[in-house]
């Protein structure tokens, strides 16, 4: 099955999404669910109680798993990386632009710190889970005999690709210029001696 060809459903392998049967949306869509509902949730726990807490837990897993498996399977790379980069980006920016920072330098980066270090293990399981999907993407919705997970199981014990099994062995190169030895001496069989 080749990236064009079409499954049971209809859609080509490549454009679908996590279910086989919904047709994947572009990777700048996912990849905006999942910023509005991460900025959304650091937004409203940043003003209730002024650090990370349920709300953004809730809209980023959410928001990350959405955009994950919502993409189109040949778009997966930016949803999978996304998570980190989601709280190291918008979680500071929002603090800054929502929190009521104190006088001093100090204050600001312990204001900004504080969400930093309490979202961590939530950025870690969602950069986790984000991971799984979208291999479990990668390993059941394979695009043909020559996408990467197919290539990984036909690596042979020396390390080399057999993916061109049926393709003759290279031959040694042999010149095709007029008059150059190796092209006059290609087509002798007789032995006899030359005449001076």
């Amino acid at each position: 099955m080749t990236s064009d060809s079409r499954g049971s459903n209809g859609w080509p392998v490549a454009e679908r999404s996590a279910i086989a049967s919904v047709l994947g949306i572009p990777p700048l869509a996912a990849i905006g669910i999942a910023v509005v509902l991460t900025a959304l949730g650091t937004f409203v726990d940043v003003l209730r109680i002024g650090t990370l807490g349920v709300v953004f837990g809730i809209a980023y897993l959410v928001g990350c798993l959405l955009a994950v498996g919502w993409v189109r399977r040949r778009n997966l790379f930016g949803p999978v990386v996304q998570p980190p980069l989601l709280v190291v980006v918008l979680v500071p920016l929002i603090v800054v632009l929502v929190g009521k920072p104190g006088p001093g330098l100090t204050e600001t980066v312990l204001l900004v710190g504080a969400p930093l270090v309490n979202g961590f293990p939530l950025m870690a399981a969602a950069t986790g889970l984000t991971l799984l999907v979208g291999l479990l993407r990668m390993i059941l919705q394979r695009t043909g005999p020559h996408d990467a997970v197919s290539r990984l199981g036909r690596i042979g014990v020396r390390g080399e690709d057999d993916l061109d099994e049926d393709e003759p062995e290279d031959e040694p190169p042999v010149s095709g210029r007029r008059g150059s030895g190796a092209a006059r001496g290609a087509g002798r069989t007789s032995t006899s001696p030359r005449r001076s």
